[in-house]
């Protein structure tokens, strides 16, 4: 069974999944990574080479790649539950996880991540705020109905956000 991590950009998918994937003796796969190795391009050189639907048509060959294993906790990109496919791979090969953070925590984390201007390409032509917040408004909906639970990460330690994982889990597992 695989543990998949959704959420916008900065919320934690990938510090969580590695400290989780440790604790659970899990494989930790980020697929932003995967797929940026796999294609030899950035995300950011593939947006704007190919656009975001070549993007996103990419990022579904890697989940459904990713899925051929288990036993790993997959770091998801922001924006896989826009594909209703995506969804139904993930729920089929494991249990779905929204890590959640406030428009104020994600902005200071994009801004203090050094990976950002690489990795995340901006996804409107707004300003970072407005942009969040949009995105966040319209994603959520998306996100509620791929998740089996929710994490709140604003302020919390990644060791306590892994703890709380790890009790909802068991409930589920029940």
């Amino acid at each position: 069974m695989n543990i998949f991590l959704i959420g916008y950009r900065c919320t934690g998918k990938t510090s969580v999944g590695r400290k989780l994937s440790g604790k659970l003796d899990k494989t930790f796969i980020d697929a932003d990574i995967k797929l940026v190795e796999d294609y030899g391009a950035t995300i950011k050189d593939i947006v704007e080479r190919e656009g975001w639907a070549s993007f996103r048509a990419k990022e579904k060959e890697v989940l459904k790649t990713l899925c051929l294993s288990e036993n790993q906790v997959i770091a998801t990109g922001g924006g896989v539950i826009i594909d209703d496919e995506n969804i139904e791979i993930m729920k089929k090969n494991g249990h779905v996880i929204w890590l959640k953070a406030t428009v104020e925590t994600i902005r200071n984390r994009i801004f203090s991540d050094q990976m950002t201007e690489e990795q995340r390409p901006s996804l409107t032509s707004k300003g970072l705020e407005n942009e969040i917040e949009e995105t966040l408004s319209e994603r959520s909906p998306l996100y509620t109905n791929a998740m089996d639970f929710s994490i709140d990460t604003d302020n919390v330690s990644i060791d306590l956000i892994c703890s709380e994982i790890m009790e909802k889990m068991k409930r589920i597992e029940r």
